[in-house]
């Protein structure tokens, strides 16, 4: 050793600080690199993802691996210093080297490359494997009989492998991730998928349009006066009933009489022949659940009953759809549930819509509970009858009722006093 040149110890010792950089540079960008992205990779057949992937795949010869390799380097590092140094220093050397190595190796060969790869975490990751693939094929029973080891000292622990836990994402952890790392994603885009996750909090009485408001087709009117009202409709399907709204007959798709001639006399009976079975589905069910159905029964619009079996309302699938995209701007403006920013900072807002749609739409966080729609919870809350320059509070929100038609709150001046009022749609 003594005929060694220093100069070429401290080459030696320049080549183990790079690998021991290398092994703690990579450790840290595979076990933080975006999973998900580096899937996407290896699926378009990027070989570094490929390599990466199957590195992960199996985390303890990953560990095994790197401990290996870095331990192995700083150990040899640190002979190779301290033979250096003895031979400058004599004795005091072992103390220099120690002193010496200890900040090298803290500063160019743990903190900086790990710091780097926290930073750029792909970029180390993708490159990294086709030197730790290699090696993993050169040194597996070394690393085999060490994590055979490894896993026996923890077993005594109670750990048994399996799964890792994080594999799979909830849908709380995907809605974390969009809302905070989906930055990538177009924001209509994000906003679509949050509003999906959100489904299935939602049920059809949540969104559904209420029995008081619906329009139908009564066979009973006259001749005359059942032509104008099919002239006047203002919606692509009606209820067709006989007396009251809860005598349905069936539905009518008001293209089926497009081909009738004017002359043609509308009698009930022409009608009736042109019906479909009305579809009648539980208050109750959740939103995903409805689409599904929709789908499968090939319906659009469907009446909703409560647990007695009465009429209580009716869905359509745009309605689910606008829980997922926002409002059609093709529906009737009468009905439309509008929520209208004014300039002093207030909010007009259609009593009609429902608690959950306002809170999704506006960042409030209203209760649910008491009732399906604004005017409900209202009118919970008022334990009375509204009248128009009524004013409460509700979490924090001032509430000036504008507008109250047959005992229903048609509009609401709401001045929020904290938080964003930016509208999500």
């Amino acid at each position: 050793m003594d005929d060694i040149p220093l100069s070429l110890l401290f080459g030696a010792l320049g080549v183990l600080l790079l690998f021991s950089a290398f092994f703690s540079g990579s450790e840290t960008a595979l076990m933080s690199v975006n999973r998900y992205r580096l899937l996407h990779l290896a699926d378009e057949g990027h070989r570094g993802a490929r390599l990466a992937k199957a590195l992960l795949e199996q985390p303890d010869r990953l560990i095994g691996l790197i401990l290996l390799g870095n331990n192995f380097v700083n150990i040899l590092a640190s002979a190779v210093t301290t033979i250096a140094f003895i031979r400058i220093a004599g004795e005091a050397g072992v103390l220099i080297g120690t002193v010496f190595l200890t900040v090298v190796v803290l500063i160019f060969a743990e903190v900086a490359p790990k710091t780097l790869a926290a930073f750029r975490p792909e970029r180390i990751a993708l490159t990294a494997p086709y030197v730790l693939w290699p090696l993993l094929k050169g040194s597996y029973p070394i690393v085999r009989v060490i994590n055979l080891m490894a896993n026996g000292v923890l077993r005594l622990f109670g750990h048994r492998g399996g799964e890792r836990s994080d594999a799979h994402l909830s849908q709380d952890e995907l809605r974390v991730l969009l809302e905070h790392g989906g930055s990538l994603i177009p924001e209509g885009h994000r906003r679509m998928f949050l509003n999906i996750l959100a489904l299935e909090d939602v049920r059809v009485e949540d969104i559904m349009v209420p029995r008081n408001e619906l329009r139908g087709i009564d066979l009973d009117s006259d001749p005359e006066a059942l032509r104008e009202e099919l002239a006047r409709f203002p919606y692509s399907r009606a209820i067709v009933y006989r007396g009251a709204i809860d005598q349905v007959v069936g539905i009518l798709n008001l293209r089926s009489m497009l081909d009738l001639r004017g002359d043609t006399p509308l009698t009930p009976a022409l009608i009736e022949s042109r019906l479909r079975k009305p579809y009648f589905i539980p208050e109750s069910t959740r939103l995903p659940q409805q689409l599904v159905e929709f789908q499968r029964q090939r319906r659009r619009l469907a009446l909703v009953v409560d647990e007695y079996g009465d009429l209580v309302g009716l869905i359509t699938l745009a309605d689910i759809l606008e829980e997922i995209v926002g409002e059609f701007t093709t529906e009737p403006k009468a009905n439309t549930r509008r929520i209208e920013h004014q300039p002093d900072g207030s909010v007009l807002v259609d009593g009609r819509i429902a608690v959950h749609s306002l809170n999704r739409r506006l960042g409030w966080e209203l209760p649910t509970e008491d009732a399906n729609t604004l005017s409900g919870l209202i009118v919970s809350r008022l334990e009375a009858l509204p009248q128009p320059g009524d004013e409460l509070e509700i979490e924090g929100l001032h509430m000036r009722l504008e507008l109250v038609r047959d005992n229903v709150i048609r509009l609401v001046r709401i001045r929020p006093q904290h938080g964003s009022t930016t509208e999500n749609q």
